[in-house]
């Protein structure tokens, strides 16, 4: 079941012109794609969605590339996107953002946009960003609800503390104070951390890290496989975020997948494409200090929004969407 916040919609910052195309069927899009292009089962295919979407709805030529990873690469492919008049350009994930930067600078009158990313000063960079501390918060009202062994987790990377601190923690608060919750950090495998949230008593852990989670997964299923019959014993269940990672699952094994927070990268591509086709962008203020401009998905626009797998969580609907409201109000 999606949860969504009921909430009404609110338009952050504002949205200025920029210099439209001569018509909308002249506009050109370039498309750079992260490492493995589209079949990655993450943000290129998410963002691969949104940009069917807008095909469906509007006029416009795509020319898509595909990076190798390296820096000389993505700079290679974005530069072949200029030469090929695409503006305005469209680049997936935060591992673009030192070439984008200096591009920006070298081509001002092609307009950028970078998915995940909020880092580049410039006025031709649109940043598209997604409110990851209210879908942490979600997480963690979830997984205290979720919990029966009072004890939850969150696995994550040393530069997620905020997301711990202001989202999943507080999230578990708002829900029960009685439950109690760790964070592990991690800048390798994340199945050490997450058999030692296991060996506390966690019974419900929140997976923040990015990338393929699958061997996490599989160590919660043969830990609930191996404990089945131990007296006491509180089964094991993960919550993920989408497309950040991806879990392969089996009709047997997904009773343990409990939730999954969604960032909405295919809205934000789609939406970033309808702006242009229009000669528009956004700009609103993302970082006033430094001048970084984009707009930043939330639950309340829909750019953040909860899925539940696990029945008990899918009966609490009405409780995870007042707890929505109280996400949206976390601005850090």
């Amino acid at each position: 079941m999606r949860i969504r916040a009921a909430l009404v919609a609110i338009t952050l910052g504002f949205t200025a012109l920029l210099a439209a195309p001569a018509t909308a069927a002249s506009l050109t899009i370039g498309i750079a794609y992260d490492i493995g292009g589209r079949g990655d089962k993450s943000f290129n295919d998410a963002a691969a969605t949104g940009l069917e979407k807008a095909q469906k709805e509007f006029t416009f030529t795509v020319e898509p590339v595909i990076t190798d990873g390296t820096s000389a690469d993505r700079d290679r492919r974005v530069r072949s996107l200029i030469a090929k008049n695409c503006n305005p350009i469209i680049v997936v994930g935060a591992g673009y953002a030192p070439t984008i930067q200096g591009l920006a600078v070298e081509f001002p009158n092609t307009q950028f946009a970078i998915l995940n990313d909020a880092t580049i000063d410039a006025l031709n960079v649109t940043s598209l960003i997604f409110a990851d501390t209210q879908g942490a918060f979600l997480a963690g009202y979830s997984a205290a609800l979720a919990s029966k062994s009072g004890k939850v987790a969150m696995i994550a990377t040393t530069n997620q503390a905020d997301l711990y601190q202001n989202g999943f923690l507080a999230g578990v608060l708002a829900a029960k104070r009685s439950v109690s919750s760790l964070v592990k950090y991690v800048n390798g495998s994340s199945v050490n951390a997450t058999k030692q949230a296991m060996d506390v008593g966690a019974d419900v852990i929140f997976i923040a890290r990015p990338g393929s989670n699958s061997e996490v997964f599989s160590s919660v299923v043969a830990r609930n496989i191996s404990k089945a019959k131990t007296k006491n014993y509180k089964a094991v269940g993960i919550i993920t975020i989408e497309p950040d990672q991806y879990v392969t699952v089996t009709s047997s094994t997904r009773k343990y997948l409990y939730a999954t927070v969604v960032k909405h990268v295919d809205k934000a591509m789609y939406d970033v494409i309808a702006k242009a086709v229009t000669g528009k962008q956004y700009l609103d203020v993302l970082d006033e200090n430094v001048g970084i401009y984009g707009h930043r998905y939330t639950v309340v626009d829909g750019g953040i929004t909860f899925t539940t797998y696990l029945p008990a969580l899918t009966a609490a609907s009405a409780s995870i969407n007042k707890a929505a409201a109280i996400a949206s109000k976390i601005t850090g």
